[in-house]
């Protein structure tokens, strides 16, 4: 298996399931322009984090990192009209493009964002939380998951992105703080008798890498 299979394999689920949305990719391009880095979830990805919304019925949303708004983008559509999202984003460029990229989308008036710091900004977002989608800093994982485990009501669920990192989450020689701040966070989850989770390995466009999904179920 190669990274040129895992592509096509992806471009093939892009045609037969997940068709081309002209928003979506001006959202896209806007962040290429901007210079920011082409880290935003493949399409598949940002439409499964649509599907989980409304398979609970999400009427509140927490992301923490918007980045240039694409998965964002994504769980906005899955709210109804009176619904919300908040998003935590550190840099003040790539908020300002997802503002525009909101806005362009149809759902800037659903979605606030925040600046400033996630570890600052979290105990200022009220609860309860339906769905929390993590897509920042692996470092700060641990603290990001408590603080969503606090907000998440019974039956929402939290989902962190970027689990696996190729394998490193893996490799016991691996000591680097964002891996060390993953293992950490699967460690909090595995004795945390509030929740059930489980994670899964991606490959696709975007490499090798994984997503944890949890239920917070009390």
């Amino acid at each position: 298996m190669s990274q040129e299979t895992w592509t096509k394999v992806d471009e093939y689920i892009f045609d037969a399931l997940v068709p081309s949305d002209p928003t979506l990719e001006a959202a896209i391009e806007a962040s290429d322009e901007a210079g920011m880095p082409a880290i935003a979830v493949a399409p598949n990805q940002g439409k499964l984090l649509h599907l989980l919304a409304r398979m609970i019925g999400a009427r509140s949303i927490l992301e923490i990192g918007t980045l240039g708004g694409y998965s964002t983008i994504w769980l906005a559509r899955a709210l109804p009209p009176e619904g919300r999202l908040v998003t935590l984003e550190y840099y003040p460029k790539f908020a300002d493009v997802a503002r525009k990229n909101l806005d362009a989308a149809g759902v800037g008036d659903l979605v606030d964002i925040r600046l400033g710091e996630a570890l600052d900004l979290l105990p200022e977002v009220e609860g309860p939380i339906d769905l929390t989608f993590i897509d920042a800093d692996r470092v700060n994982n641990p603290a990001y998951f408590e603080a969503a485990l606090g907000l998440t009501r019974p039956g929402g669920v939290i989902v962190i992105d970027n689990v696996v990192r190729s394998g490193a989450v893996a490799d016991t020689s691996n000591t680097s703080d964002e891996i060390v701040g993953l293992r950490r966070m699967h460690e909090l989850i595995a004795a945390e008798p509030r929740v059930d989770a489980t994670a899964l390995q991606t490959v696709g466009m975007k490499g090798h890498d994984g997503l944890t999904v949890v239920l917070v179920t009390s």
